[in-house]
C-alpha cells in the first residue's frame, strides 16, 4: 500500500510539474506573439510590438516607402509634407501632405514635436540614427524607438537598414527583395566597367550638385556615388577629398575633363557663371566637344537612392556607351523607380526639363 501511494504522489507531482511547464510555455509563446527585441543601427536594444499598425518617422520616411507600408505611416516631419521632384518618396504618397507633423527634418537635424507624438501614439517610431537623443526619446513618450541609418549609394549602410525594418515590421521578404535588387544592379554596374582599361577610361567632372544648398559649376563631389558604381575616372578624386565640395574652377581648366556632368536644377546658376566668365566655360574640351550632360539630384533630406541609382545607369550610358548599349534610360529609370517606389514617374522629370540627357551651358 504504502509503495502505491508513493507511486500516486509521484505520478501526482509529474503532472503538476507538466501543467505548470506548459502554461509556461504558452505565457512563453504568448510573451513571443507580442513583442520581439531588435538591435537598431546604434547598436541598441529596442523591445517592439511584433504586430505594426501605426508607424511614426523622424527621417526614415523615404526607407519606408521603399519598403511598401505608407498606409501604416500616421506621422511624418515637415520634410514629408511637401511634394517636391528631388524627394521622390513625396510624390508617390501625395496623403503625406495631410500627415501628422510629430518633428522637425532638414539641415537642421531632427527636432521631435513630444506632444505631438504622446497624442497620436503610433506603435513605433523610426529615426535617423544621426539623431542622438533616442532613448530620452523614447523615455519621454513612452513608445518604443528605433534608430535606423540612412544610407548612400553602395555604401554598405542599406542592407542591414532595410533588414532592420523588415524585421521590425514583419516585412523580412519585401526586404530581401530590396536587398536582392541593389545587391544586382551593384554587381551589374561593375560587371559592365570593371574590366575597362584606365587608359580607355574618359575623364569626367560634375558640377551644379546640392550640399548645403545649391551650388553651381563649382559645387562637385569626389567619390560621387554614380561614378564609383561604374568605376569612372572622377578628375575630383585626385583632390584627396571624400565627398562634396566646392572647387576652384581654374583647377578644373587644369583638370579639363573629356566629359561634364551637371545637375539641370541648376543650369540657372551654372549660367549666372558662364555670362560672368564666358572664357573659361568655353576653354573647355567638354563644352567644346557638346559633351555635356545631366546628372540629376539625389541629395535632398538624405539620398534618393532610386535617383542616385538611375544617374549611375546614365552616366555609364554616356561614359561607356559599348558598355550600356542595352540600357534604354527611359525605361531604366522608371524600372528603378516603380521597383523602390512603386510607380513609374520619370516622366514627371523630363516634364520639369529635369530629365537624362545633354545640356547647353550658356542658354
Amino acid at each position: 500500500m504504502k509503495k502505491v501511494l508513493v507511486f500516486l504522489l509521484s505520478l501526482m507531482m509529474m503532472i503538476s510539474m507538466a501543467a505548470c511547464a506548459n502554461t509556461q510555455a504558452r505565457d512563453s509563446s504568448s510573451n513571443k506573439a507580442t513583442t520581439q527585441i531588435v538591435t537598431d543601427s546604434l547598436g541598441r536594444q529596442v523591445e517592439v510590438p511584433t504586430e505594426i499598425t501605426s508607424i511614426g518617422s523622424l527621417g526614415v520616411m523615404r526607407l519606408l516607402t521603399y519598403m511598401g507600408v505608407t498606409d501604416q505611416v500616421t506621422g511624418g516631419t515637415d520634410m514629408d509634407n511637401v511634394q517636391v521632384l528631388t524627394r521622390p518618396y513625396t510624390l508617390v504618397n501625395p496623403n503625406y501632405e495631410s500627415m501628422t507633423q510629430i518633428g522637425q527634418g532638414g539641415s537642421g537635424g531632427i527636432v521631435p514635436f513630444d506632444e505631438e507624438i504622446i497624442n497620436l501614439m503610433p506603435d513605433v517610431i523610426f529615426v535617423v540614427a544621426d539623431y542622438t537623443q533616442a532613448d530620452e526619446l523614447q523615455e519621454k513618450t513612452g513608445i518604443p524607438v528605433v534608430a535606423v541609418a540612412n544610407p548612400g549609394l553602395f555604401d554598405g549602410v542599406m542592407n542591414d537598414s532595410i533588414t532592420l525594418l523588415g524585421q521590425v515590421l514583419g516585412k523580412e521578404e519585401r526586404a530581401e527583395e530590396i536587398n536582392t535588387y541593389m545587391d544586382a544592379a551593384q554587381e551589374d554596374l561593375n560587371d559592365r566597367t570593371k574590366d575597362i582599361p584606365d587608359e580607355s577610361k574618359p575623364t569626367v567632372y560634375n558640377g551644379g550638385l546640392n550640399f548645403k544648398g545649391k551650388h553651381g559649376f563649382d559645387g562637385t563631389s569626389a567619390n560621387y556615388g554614380p561614378f564609383v558604381a561604374i568605376n569612372a575616372n572622377n578628375v575630383t578624386d585626385q583632390t584627396g577629398q571624400s565627398s562634396a565640395f566646392t572647387v576652384d574652377l581654374e583647377q578644373v581648366l587644369v583638370w579639363n575633363p573629356d566629359i561634364i556632368f551637371l545637375n539641370p536644377e541648376n543650369m540657372d546658376l551654372v549660367n549666372e557663371q558662364y555670362a560672368q566668365n564666358p572664357d573659361f566655360f568655353n576653354s573647355l574640351q567638354a563644352v567644346q566637344n557638346k559633351q555635356v550632360y545631366s546628372q540629376l539630384a539625389y541629395n535632398n533630406n538624405y539620398t534618393n537612392i532610386e535617383i542616385a541609382l538611375a544617374d549611375a545607369y546614365y552616366a555609364g550610358t554616356v561614359i561607356y556607351p559599348d558598355a550600356f548599349s542595352d540600357i534604354n534610360i527611359d525605361e531604366k529609370a522608371d524600372e528603378i523607380f516603380e521597383f523602390l517606389l512603386g510607380e513609374k514617374i520619370y516622366s514627371q522629370y523630363v516634364d520639369a526639363g529635369q530629365g537624362f540627357g545633354p545640356l547647353t551651358i550658356g542658354e
